[in-house]
């Protein structure tokens, strides 16, 4: 959830405000019901639904299309997508932090602050928190990493063995295969095994679709780029009312129709804000995105991600976790994070990708738009 920057060293436009947007929304959901926040957990959630989980799903929408954008130009730059350097890059940026929380978490348990078990550690370790039913409520957050971590293994994979065209047809028919799944798992299985559903619905082909958008997005995008009805679309104010969309399918929820319908809606939507944001910078959205504090939330938000939920315990009377102390922790423990070890490994990171050749550029289609460079364009 780091920031990205383009080959002149500049940072793309308001993506790492859309991350700050996101993490606030899961943090809100998850500070709603601590002591002494003002919003009680009855109280959320009732105007437009489940704002944190809303939150994660913008944020799988944005990875989809950052790393599918990677992997396509470098096929484009060097006809081969090499399967070492993308898990190296995923390696450094995401194990450091990572592992790092997971070792405080096992020091916690230890000391008797938090109760973990083997299990819930064998889980975290193998990104496989999210098919856990019974997870733990301070590693409880992972489900969506195990998601992206299952992606990433999964995707690369994809595109190596069957290209642009085909990986495309993948990706739209996974936007409709997700809810599908999900409207199953819901019906069916839940009659049959009701104590499985929370890990059914966190599976990796029950949550796919919300990746598939973002790599649809970029897999189409070329095109996209040269229709005149979506260059207007796109630039038009009244795409601001995809927001209370999809403020409005979220709401709905766990409804059939809400899931069927309003699943690939929200996705769409989704989709076409990131890219109208990241093409009008200039705009009042763009320039309130792309405003200092905004960036460096964005910048702060995997950090941030990390180290929420210990802190964020509505369950517990602690003073850690009450409010508005519980937010400042949030905040100390997640620069510290990013400071101490985020950082120190982007700088690595980067002289890797220096020491593999010049990362290659993706044409966008606009005169007069900054080439991204996608190989920075990981969270």
């Amino acid at each position: 959830m780091n920031g990205a920057t383009s080959s002149t060293g500049t940072r793309i436009p308001s993506l790492d405000g859309i991350r700050a947007i996101s993490i606030l929304m899961v943090c809100y959901g998850h500070l709603s019901g601590t002591r002494n926040f003002p919003v009680s957990v009855a109280a959320y959630g009732r105007w437009c639904g489940d704002v944190a989980h809303l939150g994660v799903l913008v944020f799988f929408v944005i990875s989809g299309f950052l790393i599918t954008t990677l992997l396509m130009s470098e096929r484009e730059t060097t006809g081969a997508i090499s399967l070492k350097r993308f898990y190296l890059r995923r390696i450094v940026r995401i194990f450091p932090a990572f592992y790092a929380f997971i070792l405080v978490m096992a020091i916690a348990t230890l000391s008797g602050a938090v109760h973990l078990t083997g299990r819930d550690f064998a889980y975290a370790l193998t990104y496989t928190v999210n098919v856990e039913p019974n997870r733990a409520l301070q590693i409880g957050h992972l489900w969506s990493l195990s998601i992206e971590e299952q992606f990433y293994l999964l995707w690369p994979l994809t595109l190596l063995a069957l290209r642009g065209r085909r990986a495309l047809i993948v990706a739209v028919a996974a936007i409709f295969t997700g809810p599908l799944v999900r409207v199953a798992i819901r019906e069916w299985i839940f009659h049959v095994d009701p104590h499985a559903l929370n890990g059914m619905l966190t599976s990796f082909p029950a949550m796919f679709d919300y990746l598939a958008a973002g790599c649809a997005l970029a897999l189409l995008r070329p095109w996209l780029l040269t229709q005149m009805w979506y260059l207007r679309l796109t630039a038009s104010p009244w795409l601001v009312l995809a927001i209370p969309l999809t403020l409005l399918i979220n709401r709905m929820g766990s409804h059939t129709a809400a899931i069927l319908l309003g699943s690939p809606v929200m996705n769409v939507c989704i989709a076409l804000l990131i890219e109208s944001s990241t093409r009008h910078a200039g705009s009042w959205v763009g320039r309130f995105l792309n405003c200092r504090p905004a960036v460096f939330l964005g910048v702060l938000s995997y950090s941030l991600y990390l180290w929420q939920l210990p802190f964020l315990d509505h369950r517990s009377s602690a003073w850690t976790n009450a409010f508005p102390q519980n937010l400042m922790l949030v905040f100390l423990a997640a620069l510290a994070s990013y400071f101490l070890i985020e950082r120190p490994f982007v700088r690595l990171r980067r002289r890797l990708r220096r020491g593999s050749g010049p990362p290659a550029r993706v044409k966008n289609g606009l005169q007069g738009q900054v080439h991204f460079q996608p190989d920075s364009l990981n969270k």
